[in-house]
């Protein structure tokens, strides 16, 4: 127990990943146990997470699978102390779980508003309340949440999705503002395209608000080009290490962002072929 008063960067660390049996998350738990991490791995999906951690362990890294879902603060708090106890410290606290629906914006239904917003904006804030009082006591932490580009440009088409990642960007920077002298720091993912599950048309029977043609749908997804997670891993470990606080990866994504800040009336307008063009591949 106990140990350093001081973040570690990377080796003999310990990070909880939320989101950890797929995708980013899968592929951050791999990389950091790759460089010393104790990584535990929450998901609600405990058996993916499990064979994950299996193969950290069999690759000689240290981690454990856990059932979480993200919605249950005080499961998550729980979680949280548990890790505590268990390794004596938390470094990194990533807040990665989340789900994106596609569609209008008038076929959406208060149901899709409400899972977007109980997984991806207050999962992020259960997260961020479980493990602020432990690197609070313990004079460091860093706290990375899992955005998207569509929060930081308004992406179309996933309306309820790029509304929670707009907030998981703005609760991030302020609070990385409000604690700025505490030892604790904050950073915001912002990925581009990465090829993972939440990219395939049947991975969630929920993923689509509409009715669209699988056909058109699979032709379309299987026509985007991506970044492979591992590679995106490998690159946002090294920004993270640097404690950047807006982290947009691949690097190219940065012109959505520019572009809004350069004009917000350009960003819009150029959302807008987006929309266009989106709609037009999946027949909408």
């Amino acid at each position: 127990m106990g140990g350093s008063t001081r973040l570690r960067t990377y080796n003999n660390a310990t990070a909880v990943i939320t989101g950890g049996a797929s995708g980013i998350g899968r592929s951050l738990g791999k990389v950091l146990a790759k460089r010393g991490s104790n990584v535990v791995l929450a998901d609600i999906q405990l058996e993916m997470a499990q064979a994950v951690a299996k193969e950290i362990e069999s690759s000689g890294g240290s981690a454990t699978a856990a059932e979480l879902d993200v919605t249950d603060a005080q499961a998550v708090n729980t979680l949280l102390q548990d890790t505590f106890e268990k390794h004596g410290r938390v470094d990194y606290m990533f807040n990665n779980a989340g789900i994106a629906i596609n569609g209008k914006f008038h076929d959406f239904t208060m149901t899709d508003w409400q899972r977007c917003i109980d997984i991806n904006l207050l999962g992020v804030v259960h997260g961020v309340y479980a493990a602020y009082p432990i690197m609070a006591q313990q004079g460091f932490g860093h706290i990375i949440n899992t955005a998207s580009i569509a929060g930081i440009f308004p992406w179309p088409t996933t309306i309820a999705y790029t509304a929670t990642k707009h907030a998981v960007v703005g609760l991030t920077t302020a609070l990385r503002a409000e604690l700025a002298q505490s030892g604790i720091t904050t950073s915001v993912l912002c990925p581009g395209t990465i090829k993972t599950p939440i990219l395939e048309p049947g991975a969630n029977s929920e993923r689509w608000a509409g009715n669209y043609s699988e056909e058109k749908l699979k032709a379309f997804l299987d026509g985007v080009k991506g970044m492979h997670p591992d590679l995106f891993a490998e690159k946002a470990l090294k920004q993270i290490a640097r404690k950047k606080p807006v982290i947009i990866i691949p690097a190219g994504f940065k012109m959505f962002w520019w572009t809004n800040r350069l004009s917000s009336s350009l960003g819009i307008s150029l959302g807008s072929k987006i929309s266009q063009t989106i709609l037009k591949k999946i027949g909408g």
